[in-house]
C-alpha cells in the first residue's frame, strides 16, 4: 500500500516512523515532510491547503491511503475535496469531514455540541462586535478569572486567561473590533474558569466503533514550572500518573461515549482522531476543547506505546471495521521533550545548523521544525526536535530524553528542564 502524511511537523515525522514499520506500507511520502520524515518517507514539496498539488502527488504515486496530520487542510474541507472528486474518491483519508471538523475550527460550535449532548464542560457565551456591550456586562457578571477564547482556529494561541475585569473587557474589545487575532476572533467565547489539572485524550474512531488511546499530559507554557508564554508544547509525558481505573471509566462513559454517540446523532461522519482536551476538577473530568487530529508533542508519547501494525489499525478505520481490532499498549512510560529556537514562541532564527544527531542514530527523535541542506540538518521552525524515550516510570523516561538532548546542539537552543514536574 502506498500511503501520504499530510504535514511536516515533529506529530507528522512520529507517524511516518511507526508506518514504515508496517509489512503492508510499500511506499511512504511526506508533504511537505521535513529532514526527519526524509529518513523514512519521500518528501514532497507541497503545502498542506494545496489541495490541487495533493492530488496530483496522489494519482501520480497511486496513494491508496491518506493520513492528515494538521487541522488546517481538515477545517478546510479536503476530506470532502476527495469524496467528491470521481478521480480521488476510492482513495482513503483518516480525518474527518468538513462539518464534523468545525469542533475544532469554532470554540461556539464545539461548546453547542457538548451542551446539546451532556458532555461535562464550562459554563459559557459567545459574543461579536454587534454583542460587545452584552460580553463586557456578561464579564462584569462573571467571577475572575475570566477566559476569552478566539472562535477559530488561531494557531494556539488564542486563549487568554486574565484576572483584572478591566483589562479583560480591553482584552475582549481588541479581539472583536482589532482583530487581534485575524478572522479567528470575529466572534469570542468566554468561558467559566475551571481550576484544575489537565491531560489530553484521544480517541480514534471509523464513524461507529471506537479505540481510546494511550492518554497523555503535555506541557505548554515557554517557561519552568508553567510559566511564561504558551507554546505549542513543550514536552509530554504517556501514560497520566493521576489517571487511575476509576477516572478512566467516568471519562469513557460521561465524555468519549457521549461524543461518539454525538457525532452519529448529527450525522456527522468521522473517521479519524478526535483529541480531547481534559481537565480533572475534583475528581471529575471535563472538556476543555475538542481537536479533530493528533496532538503534538503528545503524539510523540502516544503513537511510540502501540505495539499494533499502526497501519493496520488505520486500514480499519478506513474500511469502518475498528471493531476487529485489539489495542496492545507498551507499559512502560515514555517521555517527550522539545527541543525549541532560542526566542520562541516570539522571533527566533532559522537556518541554525544542528549538530549530535548522527551519534544518536536509533534513538527516538523526532523532527518538528527542520529542513536538510546538503549534508546539513538545519532549524526551520521554532519548535525543532522531540526527544522520546522510554522508562519504567515517567521520571527514568525524562531523564533518558536529557540525557540525549546533552549532545545535541544549535545556536539558541532551548528547552524546558522540567518536564513532569507536577506529578
Amino acid at each position: 500500500m502506498n500511503v501520504l502524511v499530510i504535514g511536516g511537523g515533529g506529530r507528522e515525522h512520529t507517524l511516518c516512523w511507526k508506518i514504515k514499520q508496517s509489512k503492508d506500507c510499500d511506499q511512504l511520502f511526506a508533504a511537505p515532510g521535513n529532514a526527519g520524515t526524509a529518513s523514512c518517507a519521500t518528501n514532497l514539496p507541497i503545502d498542506v491547503n494545496d489541495f490541487e498539488g495533493i492530488k496530483k502527488a496522489v494519482l501520480a504515486h497511486d496513494i491508496q491511503l491518506v493520513i492528515v496530520g494538521p487541522e488546517d487542510p481538515l477545517v478546510n474541507g479536503i476530506h470532502d475535496f476527495f469524496l467528491k472528486d470521481p478521480l480521488l474518491s476510492s482513495v482513503g483519508v483518516i480525518g474527518p469531514q468538513k462539518e464534523a471538523a468545525t469542533l475544532e475550527g469554532s470554540k461556539a460550535y464545539a461548546k453547542a455540541f457538548m451542551m446539546r449532548h451532556n458532555i461535562p464542560t464550562a459554563a459559557y457565551a459567545e459574543f461579536t462586535s454587534e454583542t460587545l456591550a452584552e460580553g463586557e456586562a456578561f464579564l462584569e457578571q462573571s467571577n475572575p478569572p475570566y477566559v476569552l477564547k478566539a472562535d477559530g482556529l488561531a494557531a494556539g494561541k488564542g486563549v487568554l486567561i486574565i484576572d483584572d475585569l478591566e483589562t479583560a473587557k480591553r482584552e475582549l474589545g481588541e479581539m472583536l473590533l482589532e482583530s487581534k487575532f485575524g478572522a479567528a476572533s470575529k466572534k469570542v467565547v468566554i468561558e467559566e474558569f475551571l481550576a484544575g489539572i489537565e491531560l489530553s485524550c484521544f480517541v480514534l474512531t471509523d464513524g461507529s466503533s471506537y479505540l481510546t488511546l494511550p492518554m497523555a499530559k503535555d506541557y505548554k507554557r515557554i517557561g519552568e514550572g508553567d510559566t511564561g508564554l504558551n507554546t505549542g508544547g513543550m514536552g509530554a509525558i504517556s501514560p497520566v500518573p493521576f489517571v487511575t481505573e476509576e477516572f478512566k471509566e467516568k471519562i469513557e462513559t460521561q465524555i468519549i461515549k457521549p461524543t461518539i454517540e454525538g457525532l452519529k446523532k448529527d450525522n456527522l461522519p468521522f473517521k479519524g482522531f478526535v483529541f480531547i482536551g481534559l481537565i480533572k476538577v475534583g475528581e471529575e473530568p471535563k472538556v476543555i476543547e475538542y481537536n479533530v487530529r493528533m496532538g503534538d508533542p503528545e503524539t510523540e508519547v502516544v503513537i511510540p506505546r502501540i505495539k499494533n501494525d499502526f497501519l493496520a489499525i488505520l486500514k480499519a478505520v478506513n474500511e469502518e471495521r475498528l471493531d476487529t481490532v485489539t489495542l496492545e499498549i507498551d507499559s512502560s512510560a515514555a517521555a517527550t521533550v522539545m527541543a525549541v529556537s532560542g526566542g520562541y514562541p516570539e522571533a527566533y532564527e532559522k537556518g541554525k545548523t544542528i549538530s549530535g544527531l548522527k551519534q544518536l542514530d536509533g534513538k527516538m527523535i523526532f523532527h518538528a521544525g527542520t529542513k536538510q541542506e546538503g549534508d546539513s540538518i538545519k532549524t526551520s521552525g521554532g519548535r525543532v526536535l522531540a526527544i522520546t524515550s522510554f522508562g519504567k516510570h515517567h521520571q527514568e523516561a525524562v531523564k533518558s530524553s536529557y540525557e540525549i538532548l546533552s549532545k545535541i546542539k544549535y545556536e539558541g537552543i532551548n528547552y524546558r528542564s522540567d518536564i513532569g514536574f507536577d506529578l
